[in-house]
Order: C-alpha cells, then structure tokens, then sequence
C-alpha cells in the first residue's frame, strides 16, 4: 500500500451506555460503557488498515473527556485535534435488540462541547495540511448553524487544496426534522466528491426522485459528484440479513457480492462500509474490488458487539472472496 497521508474526521464524540443481556431499558440498572461516533467509527476501521486517521472534535477538560480520547488512541487514531472545551460528552443510550425485537437507541446530546463549536476556532489550515482525505456524516451539520459554519471552513480548505471530501447523509430523526435536513443536504453534497446515502435519501433529502440505477446516476450528475453509493438490506422471515452495496462512479454502475448473515450488532455497519470505500478510493483500487470490501466489511462489523469494526484488511479480503467463511482459524 502507498503512503498516505491521515484520512481526517470531523464529527461528534460520544459514551455509548449499552442495556446488558439484551435488556430493554425498564429492566437495566446498568450499563456497559464505551465510546463511539460515526467518523470516528471510520477512523478506528482505516487504522486498523494501516491508514491513518485523525479525529477533529471536541470535548470537555475532565476525566470522562479524558476516557473517550483514551479510548480512541488504543486504537492508533489521532486526537491531538481534539479541542477540549465546553462542559458536556454526548451520551448515546442503546438497548440491544434480539430475535424479532429491533434495537432502541436515545441520544442524550444537548449542550455538548461539539455543539458549542464556533467558526475559527479549528485551524483546518493546520489539520488539513498533510491530510489525504475529510469525512464527515449528516449527524455534525445536524449540530446546529455553529457547527454548519465550521464544516462549510472545513470544505472551503479541503476544496482549495484538493483534499476529496466524503458525506454519509446518516440521517437521524431524533437529531433533526426531515425538511431541516432537506434544506442543508443539498448544499453540503454540493461541495463534496463522494456520497454514501440511500435511494430514500435522494427522494427526500436531495430532490431526485428517481429508482434503482437512474437514482444513482441522476444524483451524480445532479451534484457532479465522482462517486455515489448505496447500500441494499433485505431481512428474511428466519432473521438473515442480506446485505449488498452498489455505486455510480462515472458511467459505470457497479453492484457488490450479496452477503447473508446473522445480527450481532449492527450499529457501526455503516461506518465500516465506508470506511472500506475510502480505502479503495484512496489506494487505487478498481470499483468493483473497493465495493466488494466495503460490503464485506459492513457485513462483518454485524458479527461484533459495540461500533467499532475491529479486524485486518486480510480478514475482509477473504470473506469477500468467500474463503474459510464462518471456520475456525488455525
């Protein structure tokens, strides 16, 4: 793999305080704890790939701030841009579903240090200096305008110096309306080069209102965009999950492997399949090979509890070849 240089990751940092035993909330008097954010999920991915990362947030001056930036470095992931402001660390509560019951989750993020962000206070000159790569996700600019402003500095460095920026639309309702995030999406995807969303997305966020392929190719052209990726999950009556993702990357459509699996947990996929199309992206890699991993590493990220998708390049490689699925490894 070539050297490159830190993919850079701008978003909010979270504790993640999970029900155990796959407890509903009334019948939990504790919770596991643990850190977590959607860039920063990516970023302990790529790390785990030889890829550098670097985290751009913000969080308080105490011990608990302390812990997450710990947590995070375990891992090979920078934090050293990391402001330490404000008074509060976002709180994501998770009730772990099984069977036929689905996960909960409630955010606690009001008043975070992350949201008390103000335009000028990140030197993006300095951060994006030697950087490789910008990904945010559709839970920063959800934030609020503060925020917003501060993601708009980061593209305009990132565009002047041709820094590729990539957006995961990731909308959360309980962060934001629709017809809010319709009226930011379009002029974020306006400045990025890559996009990772749904058909659903595009519907009610980015006005095309198309299906299938045309969907793609019509958000593509619309936003002139080198890239845009969807994902496609079917769940069976048994459970299985089948899962498979697919691209439009100039005239070319691309579909991954389908792969079926079982739920462990699923919260984090997403940000392992993009950070596989990051990799792919970023070291060359034809589409068809950098779709295939990135949906294998989507499908892999479902087998490990918490949010993080911890396992080598070498690792995805083979279950998207469909080599020694499910053996044990001797």
């Amino acid at each position: 793999m070539k050297t490159i240089g830190p993919v850079v990751l701008f978003g909010e940092l979270l504790m993640r305080l999970d029900t155990p035993d796959h407890r509903r909330f009334p019948q939990s008097s504790s919770f596991q704890a643990t850190f977590t954010g959607g860039e920063a999920n990516v970023g302990v991915a790529l790390s785990q790939w030889g890829i550098p990362a670097k985290l751009v947030s913000a969080v308080p001056k105490h011990d608990l701030g302390d812990a997450c930036l710990n947590h995070f470095r375990q891992y090979g992931v920078s934090t050293s841009e990391v402001l330490r402001m404000g008074e509060r660390l976002g709180l994501l509560f998770v009730e772990n579903g099984t069977s036929l019951r689905g996960s909960k989750v409630i955010y606690d993020r009001l008043n975070t240090s992350f949201r008390s962000l103000q335009p000028g206070q990140i030197d993006w000159p300095d951060v994006l200096s030697d950087a490789s790569w910008l990904h945010v996700t559709g839970t920063a600019p959800a934030c609020g305008a503060n925020v917003r402003e501060v993601l708009n500095e980061a593209f305009a460095f990132a565009r002047e110096w041709s820094v590729p920026i990539s957006f995961d639309c990731a909308y959360r309702s309980a962060l934001w309306s629709e017809d809010e995030a319709a009226a930011v999406f379009p002029e974020i995807v306006k400045q990025v080069d890559v996009l990772i969303g749904s058909e659903d997305d595009a519907k009610r966020f980015l006005g095309v209102d198309a299906t299938g392929e045309e969907s793609l190719h019509a958000v593509r052209e619309t936003y002139d965009l080198r890239c845009v990726t969807y994902t496609e999950r079917d769940i069976l009556p048994t459970g299985v999950n089948r899962y498979r993702a697919l691209a439009a990357c100039e005239s070319e459509v691309c579909r991954s492997e389908t792969f079926e699996f079982t739920v462990i947990d699923r919260i984090g996929s997403g940000d392992a399949l993009v950070a596989g199309l990051i990799r792919g992206l970023l070291c060359g890699h034809p589409i068809g090979e950098t779709l295939d991993f990135a949906a294998a590493a989507a499908a892999f990220k479902h087998s490990i509890p918490g949010d993080f998708l911890l396992c080598s390049s070498t690792e995805i490689e083979r279950l998207a070849r469909g080599v020694g699925i499910g053996r044990v490894q001797r």
